[in-house]
């Protein structure tokens, strides 16, 4: 058995360890549960543990500093001094890091730093399975089948630097996606949810809102390509605007590589994006989508730097009340552009909407629209306008004067989140959500449903 094995006397450890002008040591400890089901029985279910160690040397030169980044898993006593040997060696032989900024110091540390990790198992799942196992008794009798699988993660993060810094984090993570079919295969919808605990899902709600959803796709419409007055779920939403706030980089905008660019050099900052008052902002400490209060940077890039581990985070607009208010910066992309540090936060919200839920925002459509299910394969077509494309799946729905009367064909789409943003005519009420396509990556989310007058369905698409 490895003789240093808990986190924080591993990071301590290797600080010790250090010959270069500065180090960053950050230990993950990650747990995972997961349950899997098809056909309305539960197939699989597992717990996993991991570690993994990330160290950052810097070392001065001449030229300005260096910095080099090694990763790996498992990390025992042993091989804990191969790793920052290898971290040192890595820095040494780089140039100056472009990014290169003076170590964090100066915030406190966090009280539990030398507590155990936080760990997650099967009995997260104590309440949510027995109500599982009677979401699948109900959709046996009704004639649907359900497919789909529960995550639970609980990483915590310890982050010691050679400027004092100890910080702890632990960052629960949960994400529940159910599939109803028709005995057929004909008929599919989804429904996804985030969460932190599971003791806040309720499969026997999603399950009545697939079961309603197949109701709804008994009736099929062929539709063409074209632009339709369009209702974009929470789920969609977010999954538009998490792409949009990944591109929102002062320093690519200053270079005038992205929708937020202006001729010349500027950046829109200021400009008025929505018509409507909405807010498009970051909290760590938002309630249900608590994320880290600290940078935690395991490699550099456009959108975060080594050098700000440990830097504090705290409530940002991005968007405030229809106007551009803030993009994400470093401490070294500050510095180059003149606007305000604003690193980015693991989470975001969309609010300022008024209190319609998506259902009453479906029965208050005149005329003809579209209710959508969620968004896949989205990929960015032109960064200058930030127009990305994609398909729709598992359900769109035709609605005639606030009624469902039926099941269209699913499209593919091209549409920038931003235009997006000023053309949408309603927003309704902000909801925790999870986006399907980058549920992976992202999953603290709060968003309203969406009601764009003219979205382009740019062709029709054969997907379900």
């Amino acid at each position: 058995m490895s003789r240093v094995s808990k986190p924080y006397e591993i990071v301590e450890r290797a600080l010790e360890l250090s010959t270069t002008d500065g180090l960053v040591v950050i230990a993950d400890e990650q747990s995972s549960a997961n349950l899997r089901w098809a056909g309305n029985a539960l197939t699989t279910n597992g717990v996993t543990r991991g570690r993994t160690l990330t160290v950052v040397a810097t070392a001065d030169g001449a030229r300005g500093t260096a910095s080099g980044v090694v990763s790996r898993s498992a990390v025992t006593s042993e091989e804990l001094e191969p790793l920052v040997r290898a971290a040192e060696a890595a820095a040494r032989g780089a140039g100056p890091a472009e990014d290169a900024q003076p170590l964090v110091s100066g915030v406190p540390s966090s009280p539990d730093f030398t507590d155990a990790p936080a760990e997650t198992g099967s009995e997260v799942f104590a309440g949510f399975a027995p109500a599982l196992g009677d979401a699948f008794a109900r959709a046996r009798s009704g004639g649907r089948e359900l497919y789909g699988f529960a995550h639970h993660e609980m990483t915590s993060t310890y982050l010691g630097t050679s400027t004092g810094l100890r910080l702890r984090h632990d960052q629960p993570n949960g994400t529940l996606e159910l599939n109803a079919k028709s005995p057929d295969r004909t008929r599919s919808a989804w429904a996804g949810r985030a969460t932190r605990d599971f003791t806040d899902v309720d499969p026997a709600a999603m399950d009545a809102e697939l079961a309603r959803r197949l109701r709804w796709a008994e009736r099929r419409v062929e539709l063409p390509a074209g632009r339709y007055e369009t209702l974009l779920p929470p789920t969609a939403v977010a999954d538009l605007l998490i792409y949009q706030f990944w591109s929102s980089t002062a320093r690519d905008a200053v270079e005038g590589r992205t929708v937020f660019s202006t001729p010349g050099g500027g950046t829109r900052l200021g400009e008025t994006l929505s018509p409507l008052p909405l807010t498009l902002r970051s909290d760590p400490y938002a309630p249900g989508l608590e994320s880290a209060p600290f940078v935690i940077a395991h490699s550099s890039g456009d959108s975060g730097s080594v050098f700000d581990n440990g830097l504090p985070l705290a409530s940002t607009d991005w968007v405030r009340e229809g106007r551009l208010e803030r993009l994400t910066t470093t401490r070294h992309s500050a510095g180059l552009t003149g606007l305000p540090v604003a690193p980015a936060v693991d989470n975001l919200l969309l609010e300022g909407g008024g209190e319609r839920t998506l259902e009453e925002m479906v029965a208050a459509t005149t005329g003809r629209a579209l209710l959508l299910t969620c968004l896949w394969y989205i990929r960015e077509v032109d960064p200058a306008t930030l127009l990305l494309t994609g398909l729709t799946r598992d359900g769109v729905y035709l609605v005639e004067d606030g009624e469902v009367v039926g099941e269209v064909n699913n499209f593919r789409f091209n549409e920038s989140p931003v235009d997006l943003l000023s053309r949408a005519s309603e927003a309704g009420r902000t909801e925790r959500t999870l986006p399907r396509e980058w549920g992976d990556w992202f999953t603290r989310a709060a968003m309203p449903a969406l009601r764009v007058p003219d979205f382009n369905m740019s062709s029709v698409s054969p997907g379900v």
